[in-house]
């Protein structure tokens, strides 16, 4: 193992501790098996330890879109400082079948360790430059328990090993351990610990020849937050005051709506599932109506199956948030696999004229901040607001400082306050004020709400003048939106050979790419945009500085050979020199791929 990081594979940083121990500040741990073997779960449990011991983490899965299972892999990268990305390749390799070494001997490093199940892997490529340490976790794992439960457990084993492999907390991953499984039967529980302890007990470091130990984060775990993308969705919607939705399941959002049928209730709201997608936003808007910022989602398919009733949010102008977990389209596509394909469909995809704010979080921290501004915006300018995540962020763990809810959390009123001869819903010289249902109108006039245009009060009307000025004043607190959004803060160099640009979790890796080009000597800096619709003013005055624009993004570059935001970005600012890096393969951006990709671009 090398004593050090090298400028091709930053992931795993070491020093030579005075104890004889290597301490390692960062380690990308990649465990390779079935989804049946449990390996999510070993992976998750790794991830809120790190949380827990003040270090920063990121995860990264792969998990099969049939019913039956089949391979599947959990990377967890765990770091004492800042941890941008999944890591491109893995330091440590465990390998549970002959498949899965097969398929991921190529993912470790030179100069990793590859643990393998000699029960399963009987063929390793000893060439390699890679330490093969061999254990039987399969009989271990039996001899453990007894024959009990065959093979079940063979990941808890694994968990073992890999605590005492890193000196991790022992007493951190049993109480970990016992939360995961302790309100199952209690001979679950048992035997998870039988086979933790046999795979701590396990002589694993005289093979090795060899100790570890990952150094503790800088900073303090007490206000830390270890969670995935999906639940700090749910926990942002809570917070920016949804109290009632409805859906239909769909992978992966389906998370997200089995968190918010169990928690809306403690709050005194409703979450239903509904008999289909239309159903379901036809019941999230009747929520809106009758005064409250409500909420739907789904996955692309879902949302084009909303496209109709939200051209009803649109004319209406109710306060919605919609959010869409992409994955691997078209049609059912790669279910289990990432995307950012759905741009064009949230800000284009129903008919007429139908302009609507649309964001898209960056990380697992900012899945919780942005469903909060979501919320925000769609009470403020009563209308849709479409939440662009997607499947890496859905099921990435995290680790973050916790936020600061006495000044986040919104307590929803309902104003059923008289209003008086003044009051019009939609005024043409001010923002949308809707009256719930119940509200007395003192004038004994009282306004409608429908997918007809209409006047100033919601009454149907055909008149052309009208049309025109409710179809302005429609676009323009959108537009009037976009104006308060200051410009793209830039990371890197300020000028030179290439801007990147990206939007949702091509985030982190981004920003580690420009630290390698930068590092290489390269003048690179970048921008990440979360508000794609509107967008902010003024971003020609920073790519003026560069000679080259890069779009990075997870779609495919069309007919006319740019990506989805590229021709959003070229369309608006009739630039060139904006260029696209698209890939679909339904994999996360490797760093040294868009490092490659943008040293390419320049040179060409």
């Amino acid at each position: 193992m090398s004593p050090s990081a090298t400028s091709d594979s930053p992931e795993l940083a070491a020093s030579p501790a005075s104890s004889g121990v290597t301490e390692l500040q960062n380690a990308v741990i990649r465990f390779a098996g079935n989804s049946q073997d449990g390996i999510q779960t070993i992976g998750g449990l790794l991830a809120r330890l790190a949380g827990r011991s003040s270090r920063e983490v990121m995860t990264y899965m792969t998990i099969p879109s049939t019913i039956s299972g089949g391979p599947s892999i959990f990377q967890v990268h765990l770091g004492s400082g800042e941890v941008l990305s999944a890591g491109d390749e893995s330091d440590f390799l465990f390998a549970f079948y002959q498949h899965s070494y097969d398929s991921h001997i190529g993912s470790l490093r030179p100069g990793g360790i590859c643990i393998y199940d000699t029960d399963n892997v009987q063929e390793v490529k000893s060439d390699l430059d890679a330490l093969h340490v061999g254990i039987p976790i399969t009989s271990a794992t039996v001899e453990a328990l007894g024959g009990s439960s065959r093979e079940r457990g063979k990941n808890l084993f694994a968990l073992g090993l890999v605590t005492q492999i890193f000196k991790l907390n022992k007493e951190k991953v049993i109480g970990l351990v016992s939360k995961q499984f302790g309100g199952k039967n209690e001979d679950v529980l048992r035997n998870a610990m039988l086979a933790f302890d046999a795979g701590f007990a396990y002589p694993v470091g005289d093979l090795l020849k060899v100790e570890y130990e990952l150094q503790q984060g800088r900073g303090s775990a007490v206000d830390k937050v270890t969670t995935d993308g999906n639940t700090a969705m749910v926990l942002g919607l809570l917070a920016g005051g949804v109290r009632y939705g409805a859906a239909y399941p769909i992978t992966p959002w389906s998370t997200i709506m089995e968190q918010l049928r169990v928690e809306l209730p403690k709050y005194g709201g409703l979450f239903v599932q509904a008999e289909d997608e239309l159903a379901a936003v036809a019941m999230a808007l009747g929520f809106a109506y009758s005064g409250h910022v409500s909420v739907t989602g789904s996955s692309g398919p879902g949302l084009s199956l909303k496209m109709e009733a939200l051209s009803y949010a649109t004319m209406a102008e109710l306060p919605l948030v919609v959010i869409n977990v992409q994955r691997g389209g078209p049609s059912t596509g790669l279910p289990t696999s990432v995307e950012q394909s759905d741009l064009m469909q949230a800000i284009y995809g129903s008919h007429g004229d139908c302009p609507r704010i649309v964001l898209a979080p960056k990380n697992v921290a900012d899945c919780f901040y942005i469903a909060v501004e979501a919320c925000e915006l769609a009470r403020k300018y009563s209308c849709p607001v479409f939440v662009l995540t997607d499947m890496a962020l859905a099921s990435r763990i995290e680790a973050f400082e916790q936020p600061d809810l006495a000044a986040l959390v919104h307590e929803p009123v309902l104003d059923l306050s008289p209003r008086g001869e003044e009051f019009k819903p939609y005024p043409l010289d001010g923002l949308t004020r809707h009256a719930a249902p119940g509200s007395p109108m003192t004038a004994g006039k009282y306004p409608v709400v429908t997918g007809l245009e209409h006047d100033e009060w919601g009454h149907p009307s055909a008149n052309p003048g009208i049309h025109q000025k409710m179809t302005e004043r429609r676009r323009e607190k959108i537009k009037a939106f976009g104006a308060t959004l200051p410009k793209p803060e830039i990371y890197g160099d300020a000028s030179g050979e290439a801007l990147i640009v990206g939007w949702g979790s091509t985030w982190g890796p981004i920003r580690e790419a420009v630290e390698r080009l930068r590092a290489a000597g390269r003048q690179v800096g970048c921008i990440h945009l979360r508000h794609l619709n509107p967008m902010p003013n003024g971003m020609e005055e920073i790519f003026a500085s560069y000679a080259n624009v890069l779009v990075v993004e997870m779609n495919d570059e069309g007919l006319y050979g740019q990506g989805q935001l590229a021709t959003l970005l070229r369309a608006r600012h009739c630039d060139p020199k904006i260029r696209s890096i698209c890939k679909t393969d339904g994999l996360n951006y490797r760093v040294r791929d868009i490092v490659s990709r943008v040293e390419a671009a320049i040179a060409g």
